[in-house]
């Protein structure tokens, strides 16, 4: 059984800084993936890690202002989130993944991950 639990949501203002954080525990997986779901939108790929061999990936929508991080030894995963924007307002997921196979395209699509945390909130105002 996979546990995730987010933290570290809130609300800025455009240009700002979050750091978001996922506890994760139990066995399989071998990827932990952040997405986000705004409101009326299909949920999205926005960065994931390879847990064994640190890869990361992230959508290009964030790539050189969101990074994925992890911290092994205490089992979580990090996503620190500068130069905020009004959208990137969303629910954010922390999710696990089991694949063999560890791609950027796959990273980013929700059918990689069999477990998913409750979300959290982000909101950035102009």
């Amino acid at each position: 059984q996979v546990q995730l639990v987010e933290s570290g949501g809130g609300s800025v203002q455009t240009g700002g800084s979050l750091r978001l954080s996922c506890a994760h525990s139990g066995y399989p997986y071998n990827l932990i993936g952040w997405f986000r779901q705004a409101p009326g939108k299909e949920r999205e790929g926005v960065a994931g890690i390879a847990t064994t061999t640190g890869d990361t990936f992230y959508a290009d929508s964030v790539k050189g202002r969101f990074t994925i991080s992890q911290d092994n030894a205490k089992n979580m995963v990090y996503l620190q989130m500068n130069s905020l924007k009004p959208d990137d307002t969303a629910m954010y997921y922390c999710a696990a993944g089991l694949s063999t196979v560890l791609t950027g395209l796959l990273a980013m699509r929700t059918s990689t991950y069999g477990y998913w945390g409750q979300g959290t909130q982000v909101t950035v105002s102009s």
